[in-house]
């Protein structure tokens, strides 16, 4: 599926979900948008798919 996005400098394009990540990591990303509108980088809220900068305790363990 392709996401459109409004870069930096002003541009529009469509790409992947793996290169939105990147481009967000990369803070070139003005605006991508959702099936419910246009989200604004550093305004709406986001999801991540990882989170490289959480250094706290894994609390995600498997019962047994």
């Amino acid at each position: 599926m392709l996401i459109q996005v409004l870069y930096d400098d002003n541009r529009y394009d469509y790409v992947k979900g793996f290169q939105l990540d990147r481009l967000l990591e990369g803070n070139k990303v003005q605006k991508f948008k959702r099936s419910s509108g246009w989200v604004t980088v550093g305004v709406d809220p986001i999801r991540w798919r990882r989170s490289p900068s959480y250094d706290g305790m894994e609390r995600r363990t498997a019962w047994t």
